[in-house]
């Protein structure tokens, strides 16, 4: 068994975890001195920014709801029911949506391409990792379900109810708690618009 297998599933997760909080720290520093084409307080500043809060929410709630089939099983077997069924990894494929959410309160359609696709770009080296784990731990089972479900964006057409388990109100709030990075962006981006208006911080660039 190579290094990676012997340190197993968890350091990936922690890995994931530690991707997704470096990202959103690194973008919305950069953000600081962006500004959307779009000024503040304009409809269409406001509807980008509103789209974003239900990316968040969206990507929040379907994030508690993967992690209520995986429910720490991932390592020891091939969950293949609810988001599972559409998606070999749907707490990724959420994850990069609330990201998106995140970006859109800039008031920028940019905002939501670039913090979307660096999000899945990051993440895409993640699962690579995991996947390599898996077929050395889960073998001929795993490999036939990567075989037939996709491996990032998900085909609705496969989609099966299945079994969630057991129920870990542990691993729900753990899930939960990381969500609340991507909130934390909502009052975040309030004040940057409010400094930027005022003048305490300087806008370098501009996106659409």
């Amino acid at each position: 068994m190579d290094k990676e297998l012997k340190y197993g599933l968890g350091n990936y997760q922690q890995t994931r975890r530690i991707v997704l909080a470096v990202l959103v720290v690194v973008l919305f520093a950069a953000l600081l001195f962006g500004q959307s084409t779009f000024p503040p307080d304009t409809a269409m500043h406001e509807t980008i920014e509103m789209f974003g809060v239900l990316l968040i929410f969206l990507g929040i709630i379907g994030r508690l709801w993967s992690t209520l089939y995986i429910g720490g099983r991932k390592s020891s077997e091939v969950v293949t029911g609810g988001p599972y069924s559409i998606t070999r990894n749907p707490l990724y494929v959420f994850s990069t949506l609330a990201a998106a959410g995140v970006g859109a309160q800039i008031g920028s359609f940019s905002g939501i391409i670039l913090f979307a696709v660096l999000c899945a770009g990051a993440f895409h080296i993640v699962i690579l990792r995991e996947e390599k784990f898996l077929k050395e731990t889960l073998g001929a089972p795993y490999q036939a379900y990567l075989a037939r479900v996709p491996r990032f964006f998900p085909k609705l057409s496969l989609y099966q109810e299945g079994d969630t388990g057991s129920f870990k109100p542990r691993l729900l709030l753990t899930t939960l708690l990381d969500g609340l990075v991507f909130l934390m962006a909502l009052p975040a981006f309030e004040l940057i618009d409010g400094a930027q208006q005022s003048g305490m911080l300087p806008v370098w660039f501009t996106l659409p």
